[in-house]
C-alpha cells in the first residue's frame, strides 16, 4: 500500500514502506482507496495501535470523541464537505508520529497539507501535537462556510413564507431542521472533548503547557460553530411557526369569507322558503298582482341583503385588511 508522509519542514512523499518512518511525520491513510486488511496491517504492527482503537477507526459514523492509550491518543472529529455531508477523520497521535484515516478525498486534510507545505512547522511545541491542532482547526473551519449559506436560506425562506406560504417551503424548513441537527450531534461531542482536553482531563502525546494555547483556540471555535447552530435551529423553528401561523391566516381569511357569503344569502332562503309555501291569501292577494309580488317578494329580498351588507360594513368586515 503507498500512504501519503509529510514531513515537519512541508514535504510530502508517497511510501509504500511505512517500517523506517523519518521522525517527525505524519502519515495519511485513505480507507476507500486502500483494504482493510492492509490498513489493519500497518496500525496494529507498524505503529502498535491497541485492537480496540483500530476497529473503531476502521467503522464508520463514529461519535467525535478522545480516546487516551498507553503511548497514544486516538482522536475521532467530524468535519462537513459543501453538500452537507459529514466527513470523519481518525487521528493517531504518538510523541513521534501522527496518522490520519479518512475515507475518500478529505478536504480539510488536504488543506492542512497545503498549510505545511507553504509554511513549515518550527515551532516550541511537538509535531504531533501542531498537526493534530491543524487538522482539527480545520475541521472545524468547514462549517462556517455552510452555516453561511444556510442563514442566508433561511433569511430568504422566510421572505417567501410572508408572501405566499407553500407545502414546498415547510419541506425545506423540515429538511433545514433536520441538517441542522445534524450538525449539532457533530458538533457538541467536539466541543466537549476539546473542553476536557483544556481541563486536563485527557491529554495528548507531548502535549506541553504552551501548546494548550492552540486548543482554546479551537474550543472558541467550536463555541462559535455550536452558538450559530442553536441560533439557526431556533430560526428554523420560528420559520415553521410563522408558516402555519400564515396558513392558518389564510385559512380563517377563506371562512371568514365563506361565512359573509353564508350569511347574506340566509334571509334570501328563509324569504324564498317563506314566499314558496301555499298559503292562499298571498296567492289571491299579492301573486296575482304583478307590481305588489315585485314590491313584496323581490324588495324583501333586496331590503335583507341590503340590511346584512350595511351590518357588516358598519362593524368593519368588508375593509380590505380585515380579509387579507
Amino acid at each position: 500500500m503507498n500512504a501519503i508522509v509529510i514531513l515537519s519542514d512541508g514535504a510530502t512523499h508517497l511510501l509504500s514502506d511505512l517500517e523506517t518512518l523519518p521522525e517527525p511525520s505524519w502519515v495519511s491513510l485513505d480507507t476507500s482507496r486502500d483494504s482493510t486488511e492492509q490498513i489493519r496491517h500497518v496500525l496494529r504492527d507498524t505503529f502498535g495501535f491497541h485492537p480496540v482503537a483500530i476497529e473503531s477507526a476502521l467503522e464508520s459514523d463514529q461519535r467525535p470523541r478522545i480516546d487516551d492509550y498507553e503511548g497514544f491518543t486516538h482522536i475521532i472529529t467530524v468535519g462537513i464537505t459543501s453538500s452537507g455531508q459529514l466527513d470523519e477523520v481518525d487521528i493517531f497521535v504518538t510523541p513521534s508520529h501522527v496518522v490520519t484515516l479518512h475515507r475518500g478525498t478529505s478536504t480539510s486534510l488536504d488543506q492542512v497539507i497545503k498549510n505545511i507545505a507553504a509554511h513549515p512547522v518550527s515551532t516550541k511545541s511537538p509535531f504531533p501535537v501542531v498537526v493534530s491542532f491543524l487538522i482539527m482547526d480545520t475541521v472545524v473551519d468547514t462549517y462556517f462556510p455552510l452555516l453561511a449559506s444556510m442563514d442566508d436560506a433561511i433569511d430568504d425562506l422566510e421572505m417567501a413564507i410572508l408572501k405566499n406560504p407553500t407545502e414546498d417551503q415547510l419541506s425545506t424548513l423540515f429538511e433545514m431542521k433536520r441538517n441542522i441537527m445534524h450538525i449539532r450531534k457533530a458538533v457538541n461531542p467536539q466541543r466537549d472533548m476539546i473542553s476536557a482536553l483544556n481541563a486536563g482531563v485527557t491529554s495528548i502525546p507531548g502535549l506541553t503547557e504552551d501548546s494548550t494555547n492552540y486548543f482554546r483556540s479551537l474550543y472558541d471555535h467550536f463555541i462559535r460553530v455550536n452558538d450559530l447552530v442553536d441560533s439557526y435551529r431556533d430560526l428554523v423553528t420560528g420559520a415553521m411557526d410563522t408558516h402555519l401561523a400564515m396558513v392558518s391566516n389564510r385559512l380563517n381569511v377563506v371562512m371568514k369569507q365563506l361565512a359573509i357569503i353564508s350569511t347574506l344569502f340566509l334571509p334570501l332562503s328563509f324569504l324564498t322558503g317563506f314566499f314558496g309555501q301555499n298559503f292562499s291569501w298571498p296567492i289571491a292577494h299579492w301573486y296575482n298582482s304583478g307590481l305588489q309580488f315585485f314590491v313584496v317578494g323581490i324588495g324583501l329580498d333586496i331590503a335583507a341583503v341590503a340590511g346584512v351588507f350595511f351590518l357588516f360594513r358598519k362593524r368593519g368586515w368588508l375593509k380590505r385588511d380585515s380579509l387579507a
